[in-house]
């Protein structure tokens, strides 16, 4: 008798988790993995933040505690501090009783629950014709978790000029002109994936002014809160700028990168309404997503967070830990810069210390990203991405080398 799985096809592999699996094999020494976005020590090691060692010791001497289900919605100590951050702490809309949280399984988890919710009740129900916009280029999962959702009109709003290795502002104002009211407008918190590109300070108020106008949504994808920049109220700027301006929205907050917790799956979807009643009946909707999707999330992770967050000697060695990480990416993209103008690497390469965040968009062609995979072991996204993380200065030289040897050999 045949297989009930004998027409299922073989899957694509994941990019980047092949790209992770190819260098775990490889056995050259000068290897070098530039591709999987996690954070990494100058020794090419993952980094237990000191703080969450010191917490998860506190949790594990607290006999008070026990393996009982929470809440569908989470950890109330944990869902109402997540936005706290984002939303800073003389937050309006959190004084106005019109701020509301759902704990997820990361922030992927926390974008499939909203999107989920919007496709049932955004602007009415059944909406899966609401046009949804994703820049281009952006995470590969966005695009995923908003098809699954059952959305079948999805676009792109432009946001990289490759000509110019910035951002394209006035596409990316274009397209949201031209777009239908009403539409869903994925945005990024900071430290824009992949290109590492975000809008400035002043650029942020021209980009809320034409969607209020158009009465556009916004979703916010906040992976990288104080890991970007170091200061954890710069990295979210731009999510307080369109609260202050009156928008309802979503913001999806990731703990993967700040708190280095990837494997715990700590996420939080904030929602931020008009009043109190519009989020009480928001949240009533997710609870019922949320029962058949995972039904309860888990508490370890919550609570590392939650106690650090609301603790203030705890809260000051977090953001101090935070800083690190950053500074450690910043430095990064200073040596790299400078080792490639030192080379005298064709081409303009400020926009690696123009861009912000763990990923870095270089401009390297898919035939030189190849290059430097075949020839010289760096492994990096096709698109020419790289995760700063993964340089250190004890392979930098190398790196540098073999980019400008890739620049300079390969069309």
């Amino acid at each position: 008798m045949a297989s009930v799985f004998g027409n299922v096809p073989l899957a694509t592999p994941v990019a980047v988790f092949k790209l992770v699996a190819d260098f775990q094999k490889d056995e050259d020494p000068r290897k070098v993995n530039l591709s999987a976005g996690a954070y990494r020590t100058d020794e090419s090691q993952p980094w237990v933040l000191p703080v969450v060692k010191k917490v998860k010791q506190k949790i594990a001497n607290d006999s008070s505690l026990n393996h009982e289900y929470l809440t569908i919605l989470g950890l109330p100590a944990f869902r109402s501090s997540a936005s706290k951050l984002v939303l800073g702490d003389d937050s309006p809309a959190i004084k106005e009783n019109r701020v509301g949280a759902a704990q997820s399984l990361g922030g992927t988890g926390a974008l499939r629950i909203g999107a989920d919710f919007l496709r049932r009740w955004y602007n009415g129900n059944n909406n899966t014709a609401t046009p949804v916009y994703i820049s281009k280029p952006s995470w590969e999962n966005h695009n995923g978790v908003f098809t699954d959702a059952g959305f079948k009109d999805l676009r792109t709003y432009r946001y990289w000029n490759a000509e110019k290795r910035s951002l394209d502002l006035e596409g990316f104002l274009d397209d949201l002109e031209n777009a239908p009211e009403f539409s869903i407008v994925v945005l990024h918190a900071c430290a824009h994936n992949p290109t590492g590109t975000d809008p400035t300070p002043s650029q942020w108020p021209r980009i809320a002014e034409v969607m209020k106008r158009r009465y556009l949504f916004p979703f916010f994808d906040s992976a990288y809160q104080g890991f970007a920049s170091g200061d954890l109220d710069r990295d979210a700027q731009a999510v307080r700028y369109f609260v202050s301006q009156g928008f309802e929205l979503f913001c999806a907050q990731s703990f993967s990168k700040n708190f280095g917790l990837y494997n715990e799956r700590i996420g939080n979807l904030t929602v931020v309404a008009k009043d109190t009643d519009n989020v009480a009946r928001t949240l009533s909707q997710m609870e019922k997503i949320i029962r058949t999707t995972w039904s309860n999330p888990p508490s370890t992770g919550a609570r590392i967070v939650s106690i650090t967050l609301n603790d203030p000697e705890l809260f000051a060695e977090w953001k101090d830990n935070v800083k690190t990480m950053a500074d450690r990416v910043l430095e990064m993209r200073a040596q790299l810069k400078e080792k490639l103008l030192a080379r005298g690497t064709p081409g303009t390469w400020n926009h690696i210390t123009d861009q912000i965040g763990m990923f870095s968009y270089t401009g390297l062609n898919p035939n030189q990203v190849e290059y430097l995979l075949k020839q010289k072991h760096i492994y990096l996204m096709s698109s020419g991405r790289i995760n700063m993380c993964g340089l250190t200065t004890k392979n930098l030289n190398y790196v540098a080398d073999s980019i400008h040897e890739a620049v300079t050999k390969i069309a």
